[in-house]
């Protein structure tokens, strides 16, 4: 798709938000610290409803029925506690506010739902259920052994299981009954109310009989069933052992979602699993063409948001005179650029739905993302060579002629001070007479802050929702640019070399009148480099290092 047909589709058919399931529906005076979630509610109710006194063999009102073509599917996510089930949905609603995750068992203590909708329609595709966890899997099936009838099918069973005390809980247990199963309870109730269920592992877990007894369980609830490991770039995961056990159980199609450390072809890899599971999958199918197509457009439209940031920094533009301290100009644009990176980050966080918030890490917090782009380390451990002479991260006067430099040692000195050197460059003739320089940001600079905006979009793009430790990986097999600078001091990381910009960053040079920073004027500045931000939007993309 070339540049204008893509700029056209994003003007004109941009959807309502990336994932229309997405997790917060902005409303103005609202901060990100208090969005909630606009496709979350609480199903306690259910949990609680009145249990039907009608004979066991007559469908309840709480058994699902056959999915239709057409109709969203009801998609339980069950499994034993503390194994990720709702990190798993935190990363399919691109929502850290979802649910809560600790790491501790039992923190689900009831069924909350979420939609996955069509983001250009609105229309449900799919009905996420969150269950608590499995508790005692074990002791529920030596209960209901004993207490039901093995002649009677699955469903009957369990039926008979939520009927009685112990499934209740509180006041309706015997007061000597050490049999408390209504957290399970919650869990099959949803279970006979959907179409399908997800039982997730944690695939660093040895394979134990409380695991084989929870899948016997839900095999009597008479609904597809598709085991998915989580966690599984944990160099400890037993995907094997698992793999095997669950095979014996007839349970052969399986999948791998890592919550934390997140790929985009794994999500696709489930969806396709479960519809191969379904005889009406044409919301599964609706539901991967949608999200894809949404997937290549949020990349789009951060590689906008960097390259029309290049820009901007790249057209930034102060002009002194010859007899003027630069000092204090140099320090402004300095803290001028820091500001406007730390915008372009918060854009692409919000754009990909990590917020700065206390519930989940961010690549942010990591100590490369927290450098200032003029410490002279910082370049170098880029492995960014600069040119003639100037030292890392450092801001030049590109106005200023060589030949001059020796009438004024007073500006050549006080940049030096700063910038370790002077990029050798011709000014104007009108420059000249009226004794006007110009300070530039230098190439290197724009190329570390180039290479550092890319890094953190691959970031992204590889970080699950899930994730609430900063030093967790940021994504799967990969390294940062610096991450691999250190390891190989030879291997070339930026986009570019240093002295070769791309030609829509040379061309803004001349251009004062782009940059918000020089003229103040954001809208106007950001409308006149609109077009050379596609133009290198496009040629970002072949840089991604994925």
């Amino acid at each position: 798709m070339n540049n204008d047909n893509k700029k056209e589709n994003y003007e004109h058919n941009k959807p309502a938000g990336v994932f229309a399931d997405k997790a917060y529906e902005a409303t103005p005076n609202t901060t990100n610290s208090t969005l909630k979630s606009a496709v979350t509610q609480s199903v306690e109710t259910q949990d609680n409803q009145p249990l039907s006194t009608e004979p066991l063999t007559t469908t309840t009102s709480m058994t699902r029925k056959t999915i239709a073509s057409g109709e969203p599917l009801k998609l339980a996510v069950v499994g034993h506690t503390n194994t990720g089930k709702t990190s798993i949905l935190r990363t399919l609603l691109r929502d850290v506010y979802f649910g809560e995750v600790k790491n501790e068992a039992a923190t689900t203590r009831h069924v909350e739902q979420a939609k996955l909708t069509d983001s250009q329609t609105g229309e449900v595709l799919v009905v996420l259920y969150d269950t608590p966890g499995l508790e005692d899997a074990s002791g529920l099936m030596d209960w209901l052994e004993d207490n039901t009838a093995s002649r009677r099918d699955g469903i009957e069973r369990l039926q008979q299981f939520l009927a009685a005390d112990i499934a209740q809980g509180g006041d309706a247990l015997n007061i000597n009954s050490n049999e408390d199963y209504s957290q399970e309870a919650k869990v099959i109730r949803q279970l006979l109310a959907s179409d399908m269920a997800i039982y997730v592992v944690d695939a660093r877990e040895p394979v134990l009989g409380k695991y084989k007894d929870e899948l016997a369980i839900l095999s009597w609830a008479a609904i597809p069933v598709m085991p998915v490991f989580n966690f599984t770039d944990a160099q400890d995961a037993n995907i094997d052992e698992w793999q095997t056990m669950l095979a014996r159980r007839n349970l052969h199609i399986s999948t791998r979602f890592d919550s934390v450390a997140f790929e985009f072809a794994d999500e696709m890899r489930l969806w396709q699993n479960l519809a191969t599971m379904l005889t009406h999958s044409e919301m599964l199918e609706q539901l991967m063409a949608r999200r894809t197509e949404d997937w290549a457009q949020l990349n789009d439209e951060a590689n906008i948001i960097i390259a029309d940031f290049l820009i901007n920094v790249a057209a930034f533009v102060r002009e002194i005179s010859e007899d003027d301290d630069p000092m204090p100009v140099l320090q402004q644009m300095q803290e001028a650029v820091r500001q406007s990176e730390r915008a372009m980050q918060n854009n692409l966080l919000n754009l990909y739905k990590f917020y700065d918030n206390d519930v989940a890490a961010t690549p942010l917090e990591l100590k490369a993302y927290q450098q200032d782009p003029f410490d002279p380390e910082l370049l170098k451990s880029y492995g960014i060579r600069t040119t003639s002479g100037a030292a890392a991260g450092a801001l030049l006067g590109l106005g200023i002629d060589a030949a001059a430099l020796g009438t004024t040692l007073g500006l050549g000195a006080a940049i030096g001070g700063i910038a370790g050197g002077l990029l050798s460059n011709t000014s104007s003739i009108a420059d000249r007479i009226t004794g006007v320089k110009r300070l530039y940001i230098d190439p290197a600079t724009l190329t570390l802050l180039a290479t550092r905006a890319i890094d953190l979009l691959t970031a992204l793009r590889h970080r699950g929702h899930a994730a609430t430790d900063a030093t967790q990986l940021l994504y799967k097999g990969e390294k940062s640019s610096i991450e691999q600078s250190l390891d190989d001091e030879s291997t070339t990381v930026t986009p570019w070399p240093t002295h070769k910009l791309p030609s829509e960053l040379k061309k803004a040079r001349g251009k004062p009148q782009w940059s918000s920073l020089s003229s103040g004027k954001s809208e106007q500045a950001q409308l006149l480099r609109a077009d050379m931000a596609w133009s290198l939007a496009s040629k970002l993309q072949s840089y991604k290092p994925e």
